[in-house]
């Protein structure tokens, strides 16, 4: 907390005098993990150190059952005098065999309640699921779909779960214990995500994200536009707009002894990537400027906005029609 605090006033000249903070995003990890007296301490140190007065967005990730607990409500009413707006649950499923096998500490039934209990306290509930791997039947899998449509959040991100090097999924892949989904079966279930959402009104923003008209992700927008973010503690990446990324040491240790940010500074060829890389990650797309009027056939043009993108489809198999349009350095 205290290193937290010392980082957040030693970097109250990262954003040019006058900037108003638009979005705060406190995550990945388990910030629900922290007592209210902690939450509440950050946030009190950011507002020293930055001009939160324009915040838009304030996202804070939870776990079901920190907010299902003893202390809950407590932890959600320090949450709304702080200024969160957006909450986002990682539920990843409503079936108790697949989360006891994903390890997570919730059941269904708490993932439920826990939605509940985040809708009666605030208007942008966002909620992750992961589909695509071993034992998730299709129908399982309309199940979670629906059963999240049926909640009224207002923002869903599902992802395919991947083989992370040295996570323990991976290493069961190694041991013969696991083995991934075909990816016709990933596939089935990317589009069956598509369809059910698209019928419930949802728009697909982002490969992975969609949301209530009006509720997209500010802040993961930001990410994508290429727009300036500050990252505070171990491991959080840093982007000044234009040219310079930094990030800090991912080990505890290294951060607390106040190592130095690691960086880097982007080449013309690596700032072209970026743009072609996040902006066809969206549905936006990117302008036809950048990539050339002679795109593949692979890529949608609107010739109102005059930008490509992805086809709605074709999103399931997003990188490796990236690559197709990156430049080796």
């Amino acid at each position: 907390m205290a290193a937290l605090r010392r980082e957040a006033a030693s970097s109250r000249s990262f954003f040019p005098e006058g900037t108003a903070i638009r979005t705060v995003y406190f995550g990945g990890g388990t910030p629900s993990l922290l007592p209210p007296s902690d939450f509440s301490d950050i946030c009190a140190a950011l507002a020293d150190s930055f001009d939160l007065g324009g915040v838009e967005e304030f996202t804070v990730e939870v776990n079901p059952d920190d907010i299902c607990r003893d202390g809950g409500e407590a932890l959600l009413s320090v949450y709304r005098s702080c200024g969160v707006n957006r909450v986002s649950v990682g539920v990843q499923s409503f079936h108790d065999r697949h989360l006891k096998w994903m390890n997570r500490r919730h059941d269904a039934a708490e993932a439920r309640r826990a939605v509940q209990l985040l809708k009666d306290n605030f208007d942008n509930v966002s909620l992750d699921l992961i589909f695509g791997y071993a034992g998730l039947t299709d129908a399982e899998w309309e199940q979670d779909i629906r059963k999240a449509v049926s909640l009224g959040v207002q923002h869903i991100s599902a992802y395919q779960m991947s083989l992370d090097s040295g996570s323990m999924l991976s290493k069961l892949a190694d041991r013969g214990r696991y083995a991934e989904p075909d990816e016709e079966v990933c596939r089935r279930q990317y589009f069956l995500l598509q369809d059910i959402l698209e019928e419930a009104g949802f728009v697909q923003y982002e490969i992975s994200n969609f949301c209530r008209p009006g509720f997209h992700s500010r802040h993961n927008s930001a990410y994508w536009a290429r727009e300036p973010y500050l990252g505070l503690g171990p491991g959080a990446h840093s982007f000044d707009g234009d040219r310079r990324r930094s990030w800090n040491a991912d080990d505890l240790g290294r951060w607390l002894e106040g190592e130095a940010k690691e960086g880097e500074t982007l080449s013309d060829t690596d700032i072209y990537n970026e743009k072609v890389m996040l902006g066809l990650r969206t549905s936006a797309g990117v302008d036809a400027a950048l990539i050339g009027e002679s795109a593949e056939h692979n890529l949608s043009f609107d010739a109102s906005t005059g930008r490509y993108s992805i086809g709605r489809r074709d999103r399931f198999v997003s990188d490796s029609i990236i690559r197709d349009y990156l430049i080796a350095d």
